[in-house]
């Protein structure tokens, strides 16, 4: 196991500020604090902090969950794999994000292998801390379901996003722009360009977009020839933004329920499970009586 070197946590959040942070949640006028807020807030006084080197291993695939992680610095790797070793990378995390709540609330393993990708500082707060939070606190339990809620409509929009987009480019290029996106861990130059020391390979890459890595490795030349993105051993730079928007289809502000029409009006309601559409397993609803054929 790798060594984990702990600093100095806020143990001063006792109940009477926890309380306080809910009144000025619900009340304040000039309240610019989140149910988030209030979430990680509460945690962290629970929990104790770590600072993790590069490839460190926060879980394990099919490990019994014994707390949830809070990101605050770095990147995050969530993989899964098969038996024949195939991997799969379902995401690259960012600072804020909470992983494993699902996994203890219901007690289910972690389905998923979590690994940083950069020197990272991560939370820890162990189960049962966790469930007395949030059995004491309504915004922290309001602030639960709302990351459930998120981490529910993000997988939606990842299936989708993967599964419409016409071309490698198009996906390599949305996953380049989430990488640069969290102004946290990167940072801009003179020209514009964006910075981010994160430790990815062609072939993590070509996991986390579905392709081989081969086909990474072209479509990065390309980008590099065109001086849009040039990725390193150690760090991605994002040399044209806007460019690789228009790629990725963003530039056209397609919105998600668009798309969804889109695909409606082309093939029927579609059921992403079974990625067929729904009127081949359901028969169409009845009218005056009568089941339609």
């Amino acid at each position: 196991m790798l060594p984990l070197r702990l600093t100095n946590t806020p143990a001063a959040l006792g109940n009477a500020g926890r309380s306080w942070r809910g009144r000025r949640l619900m009340g304040s006028p000039d309240n610019f604090e989140t149910l988030d807020d209030i979430l990680i807030e509460q945690l962290r006084s629970e929990g104790f902090v770590c600072s993790l080197p590069s490839r460190a291993i926060l879980f394990t695939e099919g490990e019994t969950a014994r707390g949830v992680h809070i990101i605050s610095k770095g990147h995050i790797k969530l993989s899964i794999s098969s038996c024949e070793g195939r991997v799969l990378i379902l995401k690259v995390t960012k600072p804020g994000e909470i992983l494993g709540l699902h996994n203890c609330i219901t007690g289910a393993a972690y389905e998923m292998t979590a690994q940083t990708l950069q020197p990272s500082r991560v939370t820890f707060v162990k189960r049962e801390d966790l469930m007395g939070v949030l059995r004491h606190s309504r915004e922290a339990c309001l602030s639960a379901v709302e990351q459930l809620g998120r981490i529910c409509h993000m997988a939606y929009v990842e299936i989708g996003s993967l599964n419409l987009s016409r071309s490698v480019s198009e996906k390599l290029a949305r996953f380049l722009l989430s990488l640069s996106a969290e102004p946290s861990y990167s940072e801009k130059n003179c020209n514009d360009a964006v910075r981010v020391d994160v430790d990815l390979t062609h072939d993590e890459i070509a996991q986390a977009i579905g392709t081989s890595r081969e086909t990474v490795t072209r479509a990065l030349a390309s980008f590099r020839k065109k001086h849009l993105a040039n990725l390193t051993r150690s760090m991605l730079l994002v040399q044209n933004s806007a460019e690789l928007e228009k790629i990725a289809g963003m530039g056209a502000a397609r919105s998600e329920p668009a798309v969804a029409r889109a695909y409606s009006k082309k093939c029927g309601p579609v059921s992403v499970a079974a990625s067929r559409p729904l009127s081949a397993r359901w028969p169409a609803p009845q009218r005056n009586g009568t089941r339609a054929s």
